[in-house]
């Protein structure tokens, strides 16, 4: 199997440390955002969307974080993903929820317009109005991870195990490492956090959003 991937991305870093967890044979291959790599026909041949990552095995192809996981987990048949109807199903409500409610509000709508110069808004008051709205979002679902999804008697999203769940929410709130977030005011979600960056290979796997991290480190960033 080959992975197309990109070290400091939210949605690649997860699958790196799922393959270096699991011991997997995946080879590897960088597109580089940063030179537009993406959009080279080249590229853009193996997935039309211009994105990372995409995982192929043989002449399959597969494309987005949350499937590649997914199979990835069956292909070794990993307790990561569960098999029991209700267990799989709260697994997949979960990463659901990370990449339509936590993403796009912490992501989308507070980190990116603030790390990523093309996500930056040229009006200073429509970018504030979009940091407001992404930080109250933000909020609001990280409420809702730390009272009910963990709360006081989960340790992981989607129940007592670490899933594959947990691996696809810790790439997208390591983001705040870019702009300095702690989430003290969410205890689990601290809790949770911790647990994730003392897992052997988090440093490992994570290391280009370490390299991102000290190279912007400086302005007073909008945080949750």
């Amino acid at each position: 199997m080959k992975l197309y991937t990109y070290p400091a991305s939210p949605v690649c870093r997860p699958i790196a440390m799922f393959i270096a967890d699991n011991g997997m044979d995946v080879e590897q291959q960088i597109v580089d955002l940063m030179t537009q790599e993406q959009y080279q026909p080249g590229y853009a041949a193996i997935n039309p969307n211009n994105a990372v990552p995409v995982l192929e095995d043989g002449t399959f192809r597969l494309t987005e974080c949350s499937a590649i996981l997914k199979y990835l987990a069956d292909s070794i048949d990993s307790p990561a993903y569960p098999k029991p109807l209700k267990e799989r199903a709260r697994v997949n409500a979960a990463m659901d929820w990370v990449n339509t409610a936590l993403y796009r509000n912490f992501g989308y709508g507070l980190c990116y317009p603030q790390v990523l110069a093309f996500a930056k808004l040229p009006d200073e008051n429509a970018q504030s109005l979009v940091l407001a709205n992404g930080q109250a979002g933000a909020r609001r679902y990280l409420s809702v991870m730390n009272d009910h999804m963990l709360g006081a008697e989960n340790a992981w999203l989607a129940g007592k195990d670490m899933t594959i769940a947990d691996y696809f929410a810790s790439g997208i709130l390591s983001l705040g490492e870019l702009t300095g977030v702690d989430f003290s005011a969410w205890p689990n979600v601290k809790a949770w956090y911790a647990r994730m960056t003392s897992l052997p290979n988090w440093q490992s796997a994570n290391a280009g959003l370490y390299a991102w991290a000290a190279a912007i480190k400086g302005p007073e960033y909008v945080r949750v």
